[in-house]
């Protein structure tokens, strides 16, 4: 029996975590689907797509998707399944600058005296980042369900996300770049950085950018970051790659590993809501500071 049950704290968080189901279950957590949508049909990330069917019907048909938050009654209705059981709920959510689904879920949560939702300032493996802090705090301290959530608001500030992308064709597709700016980037052979803004609930912003082939640029990169700080929460850091080697995982894996600043290193791959927005050729570390 997992920690989260012998506390009778449930962890919900939004597909956007991006955790495997391995994972969820290992560390005891409900994905709550946000919804992909193409034309008038409505898929229901990880559920019935997955990111592999996003890069395909680009490929085919250059469409990408648009992205839909999860409703408040569907929220209430996992919340409620789980209150009737006797739990408390804490659900971590996607960056509200993002998506209404942060608001969405604490608007849900007002309906129930012990669901909490946590704004995780964050997307991809900075959310997971939480949930598992969270999963941290419910197996290794006394903390009731309501200073956990308040504990976790403070930790969120302090986790650093960003990624690297090989190209803006998705960028530029979902309308989120010019295509003059992806050809000029292209013709230049620039890999930007993107950046996540923690202070305001996940904005993304351009950080540096690179120039060179993908592989050695993602390795330049990976130092640079981890040379900004010099204290570290040590417990874990997850790398995220989406369509890249195995060989360049490996690498990345091996440079951070001789470091010996983190305790465990996770890989993580992307799910669908942000496939469709950073499409294939992307690579990003996420960690805490003290």
């Amino acid at each position: 029996m997992n920690g989260t049950a012998q506390r009778n704290i449930k962890l919900t968080a939004d597909s956007t975590c991006d955790m495997s189901p391995e994972m969820c279950e290992k560390y005891g957590v409900e994905l709550i689907p946000l919804h992909i949508v193409y034309d008038n049909e409505s898929y229901d990330d990880g559920v019935n797509i997955f990111p592999q069917d996003i890069l395909n019907r680009y490929k085919t048909d250059k469409q990408l998707p648009k992205t839909s938050a999860v409703s408040i009654g569907e929220y209430m209705k996992v919340f409620g399944r789980y209150t009737k059981e006797g739990y408390s709920v804490l659900h971590i959510s996607l960056g509200s600058s993002i998506s209404s689904s942060h608001q969405n879920s604490v608007m849900a949560a007002s309906e129930f005296d012990n669901v909490y939702s946590v704004d995780s300032q964050n997307l991809s493996c900075g959310q997971a980042f939480i949930v598992l802090k969270a999963y941290d705090l419910i197996t290794t301290t006394q903390l009731d369900v309501s200073e956990i959530a308040e504990e976790l608001k403070r930790f969120a500030a302090t986790v650093r996300a960003s990624f690297v992308l090989d190209s803006l064709e998705f960028l530029r597709a979902g309308g989120r770049c010019s295509t003059l700016a992806m050809l000029g980037a292209n013709l230049l052979n620039i890999k930007p950085c993107i950046e996540i803004n923690t202070s305001d609930g996940s904005s993304m912003t351009l950080g540096r950018k690179y120039r060179g082939k993908f592989d050695k640029v993602i390795f330049e990169y990976i130092r640079e970051k981890l040379s900004q700080y010099s204290e570290f929460d040590t417990d874990r850091l997850i790398i995220v790659c989406s369509d890249v080697s195995q060989e360049m995982i490996d690498e990345a894996y091996r440079i951070i590993s001789d470091l010996g600043i983190f305790k465990e290193i996770l890989i993580f791959h992307p799910g669908c809501t942000i496939t469709s927005h950073c499409g294939s050729g992307a690579l990003g570390i996420f960690f805490a500071t003290l």
